[in-house]
């Protein structure tokens, strides 16, 4: 993931990764780990805004009595420690204590749903795990996670998962994101697997690149709310003149947040952010293929 999160990040944040090579296996689905990775490290980004450094490390732990007794629920045993750190603006501790819970957010509306981390419990959960927190205001935040290892090598090592070769396409997809990074995340992984893209970082940007591109494109992928067109608006209006097109929509809120906000139907092909390299392409390709 580490091209990925460099794209995501921006420039003026370092990225660095300390990987214990000898690492174990833990039973979970991958693309829920890289969802994990993804909220963890956009909700760093945002505790950086004048730039900072981002850690991820990896490391087999051995939990024994002493640090159970004072990370209770936590069992003794093997595991494999996640942790990502941040050195931005960290959490006190009225902030610490509501972190995980759904909606909760210490950003201006419209900047946060209060999903993310509360979507990361759930998975660290799901899969057995285990999450703490520790930070201090201005001096950073470290998130550990700490899923349980597999002894013995019955199991396949997650490096020989590839990613299917149905996952290719040749088909032109048209990517509207007003968030530059998360449009350029898009269009590389798409290109990378062989799709031509075109770009548009809102409605009427969208508008107009389709008005000058003469051949023909088969999806728009774009973001539920955007200023100015929501994503919905746009795709009725890029159907008058390319009644083919397919659409899929995008967003930071789950699926059932925004049909039952009346967002969006409930029969839309539908993806949420932060989305993983396998998750995007293959709803890229249901979406073309349906």
């Amino acid at each position: 993931m580490s091209s990925m999160l460099l794209r995501l990040l921006g420039e003026d944040i370092q990225f660095e990764t300390i990987m214990q090579p000898d690492l174990g296996l833990i039973y979970a689905d991958p693309v829920q780990i890289q969802q994990i990775v993804m909220n963890i490290a956009i909700n760093a980004r945002d505790a950086m805004p004048n730039g900072g450094k981002l850690t991820v490390e990896t490391a087999n732990v051995d939990l024994d009595k002493n640090y159970v007794g004072r990370h209770q629920p936590v069992k003794e045993g093997p595991y494999v420690m996640l942790a990502i750190s941040d050195n931005g603006i960290g959490m006190d501790a009225t902030v610490q204590a509501h972190l995980f819970e759904p909606f909760f957010t210490t950003k201006e509306k419209g900047k946060g749903t209060g999903l993310g981390l509360s979507t990361v419990y759930g998975i660290v959960k799901q899969s057995n795990g285990f999450i703490w927190v520790y930070s201090e205001l201005e001096k950073g935040t470290t998130f550990k996670i700490y899923l349980p290892r597999v002894e013995g090598g019955n199991i396949q090592a997650a490096t020989d998962v590839k990613l299917e070769q149905g996952l290719c396409g040749s088909e032109t997809v048209l990517v509207v994101e007003d968030k530059a990074s998360m449009r350029a995340l898009a269009a590389r992984i798409l290109r990378n697997r062989g799709y031509t893209v075109l770009e548009a970082s809102d409605g009427k940007d969208a508008l107009n690149v389709t008005q000058g591109h003469t051949g023909e494109i088969h999806l728009v992928i774009t973001d539920v709310i955007m200023p100015g067109m929501s994503g919905k608006d746009l795709v009725s209006e890029l159907k008058v003149a390319r009644p083919n097109i397919k659409s899929l929509y995008v967003s930071g809120y789950t699926d059932n947040a925004i049909v039952h906000h009346g967002v969006l139907d409930s029969n839309v092909a539908f993806l949420q952010k932060p989305f993983s390299v396998d998750g995007l392409l293959r709803k890229v390709r249901e979406v073309i293929d349906s």
